[in-house]
């Protein structure tokens, strides 16, 4: 319902309620990591004005009206459940024109159609009549349209606070970071990032970049601000929320929460095996390197994990049972029409698993080309709830970790996951004779109520024989 804020021009002027809106793939909550609009600021509409991280991913969230802000409902780090109070707006003729510049802009942003705007009024409790709503109040991942320049104001409320970096050693130009994470640590700690010479390529700031420059005695400084509430004394420094100590308490919430429960729920459920077999790889990883001479110095070079995808893709179209999830309620076996392959990618923000839809029907450079794009979204923090969930079978390159075996948990509710171990130099027998041969270890681990040894077997050796032998592949295409 809107709040009218000022009787007298009831007709003209009303303070809208923005709630937290449905973010899809059945989140409840987020946790508010940073305010991209401070009260008093003008936004447009689908203007980003909070940044929220779910237990999937860092999503912005934008307004579906324009006008003033003139309340905000919780500190950042606070958890918000869906549904709740997100801010209000006031809107209005002459707000509306200092948001959107002329008027026929705010009539563009405004919506265009009746059930575009009913949708948006639906979302923040306004009436479905109401027009200064984009319709467009997102389920994941933020609305389309053109977003206005916004204002960045930060305040800094706890941590430790740098000196300040002169101007004339600031680095010109925007500043090369493209981690979300690493811009709330720097502005956590009140360190300028045009101050940092990053280690990364082509200058890229880095996360160990900013802990490297908290961590400089020189630049600590004991004078904080204190924050002074009404009748509360100022509180005390806090400490550096870098790495947990001794006795301390480290809350499972957000990604890491969702994580651990998932890792519970699958080992409480499923009942795991795991089978492993050492292969020769030699001609696998001669064959990748044909392959990238003959595409030239232009195209992407296939990985490994490319390579090892369209290997699995082939052995899960033989042994299809390990495609599949386990309907407990109805104690039936689901096979699932599809291959979507989940992968783990590390992060600074932790372990996630992007999945590549519909990888069975892909060519090896198709399968290159999206698992380029999925890794550059995980460690930007870009990366959607839609592109976190939906796997079916999840391929592990825990060799990149410098290790040769695992036994992984599963990645409930999927039903297997294969590992792969690093590829190194080994004494290995080759046509009769001693000889040092390209070695890797791969395991598998599978819920042992979708099929027996015998079958997680054959998968394994279907696998290694494409491994040491690519051209077994050829037989499947």
């Amino acid at each position: 319902m809107a709040i009218v804020s000022d009787a007298s021009d009831a007709s003209d002027v009303n303070c809208l309620e923005f709630k937290l809106p449905d973010l899809g793939e059945g989140l409840t909550e987020a946790e508010i990591v940073r305010w991209l609009v401070e009260i008093g600021d003008v936004v447009a509409v689908d203007q980003p004005v909070v940044e929220v991280e779910t237990a999937k991913a860092l999503v912005e969230v934008p307004c579906p009206y324009a006008g003033m802000v003139t309340a905000r409902f919780g500190e950042e780090g606070a958890e918000l459940p869906v549904g709740s109070p997100l801010l209000t707006v006031t809107v209005g003729p002459e707000v509306g024109a200092g948001a959107g510049g002329s008027s026929s802009d705010a009539d563009r942003g405004s919506g265009g159609s009746a059930a575009g705007a009913a949708g948006a009024a639906g979302s923040a409790g306004a009436p479905a009549g109401d027009d200064d709503s984009s319709g467009n109040v997102l389920v994941g991942y933020g609305t389309s349209g053109a977003v206005a320049a916004r204002r960045r104001r930060v305040r800094v409320t706890g941590g430790t606070r740098l000196d300040p970096v002169p101007s004339s050693t600031l680095r010109p130009g925007p500043v090369p970071v493209i981690s979300p994470l690493v811009r709330r640590l720097a502005r956590e700690h009140g360190l300028d990032l045009r101050g940092l010479a990053g280690s990364g390529p082509d200058g890229l700031i880095l996360r160990s970049d900013v802990e490297q420059a908290i961590r400089a005695p020189a630049a600590i400084v004991t004078d904080r601000p204190a924050r002074v509430e009404a009748g509360r004394a100022p509180e005390p420094a806090e400490a550096a929320p870098v790495a947990a100590v001794a006795g301390s308490r480290v809350p499972l919430r957000g990604m890491r929460g969702a994580v651990a429960d998932k890792l519970a729920r699958s080992r409480r459920e499923i009942p795991d095996a795991t089978c492993w077999v050492d292969a020769d790889a030699t001609a696998f990883m001669a064959a990748r390197t044909a392959m990238n001479a003959a595409a030239g110095p232009t195209v992407p070079k296939i990985s490994v994990l490319a390579l090892l995808a369209r290997v699995c893709t082939a052995a899960l179209a033989r042994f299809p049972e390990l495609n599949s999830t386990v309907d407990t309620e109805a104690r039936e076996i689901v096979r699932l029409p599809s291959v979507h392959l989940g992968f783990a990618a590390q992060t600074e923000r932790g372990l996630v698993v992007p999945v590549v839809r519909e990888a069975d029907g892909r060519t090896t450079e198709s399968l290159n080309d999206e698992f380029i794009r999925l890794t550059e979204a995980a460690r930007s923090g870009a990366l959607t709830p839609a592109e976190l969930t939906g796997g079916t079978f999840t391929l592990n390159n825990y060799g990149v970790f410098g290790v040769d075996g695992s036994t992984p948990i599963i990645n409930h509710p999927e039903a297997a996951m294969l590992g792969v171990g690093r590829i190194v130099p080994k004494p290995w027998v080759h046509e009769g004779e001693l000889a040092v041969r390209q070695v890797v270890q791969l395991s598998l681990t599978f819920d042992h109520r979708v099929c027996d040894g015998g079958t997680a077997g054959g998968f394994l050796r279907y696998v290694a024989d494409c491994v040491e032998q690519p051209a077994v592949l050829l037989r499947g295409v």
